[in-house]
């Protein structure tokens, strides 16, 4: 149990695991995985754990995968980039960019691997990994065979995939492939990017843009730990938001494709008034309320106190209930955020 799982979440809770491996290619992954299934421990598949909350000791072996390479291939519409699950995602954005090949600037700074990217369909200002995602490549880790699943085949929802269910323990994801569209469309619902110009705008300046309101809203992780965004924004019938919207005129709110409508977490949590609000270590962060930090060593129980006292105001004033978009770990695997926050 002596191995710190601290480095490894960038909550910077300090739980501990049974063994940390890392793995560099598709083998020494198999190869972890096997070897701790044959004397039956829990395993656990993580990035960069940033999007991970450690509620206990995690009593198995946590292999961190690390499969890095970037392969383009150029046809006459698009790019097509094969792009290895361990590495970085915003260094990846960057380096789209600096080749010339636009379309991930909406999602800069988002933290976390590439390989994390379709569990969760990362979206950020209007843009979601769906957009952009052409395929999966996985290893059904029993067996060791390769499967390659489609966008389509990867049934992406609103932070959410069939990595998160049926796939979630037989398979690790071990490349992403991306298609970038040479006629680069630029995205400007959200946020500052209302203000460009759509005629005259180019991808650096949406990216510069996505980065400024990224670094001045949401915290650093090496200055205070944070998962970045706490809760999955509410998506809720348009019976509720109706009722909603004639008590809270101002509430922001997006009309989605099923007649659904999203609402912000942010902004609920902020009627609330709970920016700075503290338990313990964790507290909320006081210039955007949905994302939780820890501010003085906090302890998991800290930071789910306060997910709780966040979500029951917010369900009391709204009858909105807040759900994580953090994964919480138990001490054998992934368990129900919101049973443990209820």
């Amino acid at each position: 149990m002596n191995h710190s799982l601290k480095p490894w979440n960038t909550f910077g809770i300090d739980q501990r695991a049974n063994e940390i491996v890392c793995a560099e290619n598709e083998q020494q992954l198999l190869d972890a995985w096997q070897s701790a299934k044959a004397s039956n421990h829990p395993v656990l598949i993580l990035g960069e754990g940033s999007n991970v909350l450690f509620l206990d000791t995690f009593h198995g072996t946590v292999i961190i995968n690390r499969i890095k390479g970037i392969e383009v291939t150029e046809q006459p519409e698009a790019w097509h980039l094969h792009v290895g699950a361990g590495e970085n995602w915003h260094n990846l954005v960057r380096y789209t960019l600096q080749q010339g090949m636009p379309g991930l600037e909406n999602l800069a700074l988002i933290p976390g691997c590439v390989g994390s990217s379709p569990i969760q369909n990362i979206g950020a200002y209007g843009v979601e990994l769906q957009r952009v995602c052409d395929y999966v490549d996985c290893v059904e880790l029993a067996t060791g065979k390769s499967l390659r699943v489609s966008a389509t085949e990867c049934r992406f929802g609103y932070r959410d995939s069939i990595f998160k269910h049926e796939y979630q323990d037989r398979y690790a994801i071990v490349a992403v492939g991306l298609r970038l569209p040479k006629q680069w469309q630029p995205v400007l619902t959200y946020g500052d990017l209302v203000r460009l110009e759509p005629e005259t705008v180019t991808p650096q300046q949406v990216f510069d843009a996505v980065c400024h309101m990224r670094t001045t809203k949401l915290p650093d992780p090496k200055v205070n730990g944070n998962a970045g965004s706490f809760f999955k924004n509410p998506v809720v019938t348009a019976e509720i938001a109706h009722t909603l919207l004639a008590q809270f005129p101002g509430a922001p709110h997006y009309p989605q494709a099923d007649g659904s409508v999203k609402l912000a977490a942010g902004w609920l949590i902020d009627q609330c008034q709970l920016k700075g609000v503290s338990i313990g270590g964790a507290a909320v962060h006081r210039q955007q309320a949905l994302v939780l930090i820890n501010v003085h060593n906090a302890t998991s129980e800290d930071v789910v106190k306060l997910a709780h006292h966040v979500r029951q105001n917010v369900g009391e004033k709204f009858n909105v209930w807040l759900e994580p978009e953090v994964r919480f770990i138990g001490q054998t695997g992934e368990v129900n955020a919101v049973e443990i926050i209820a």
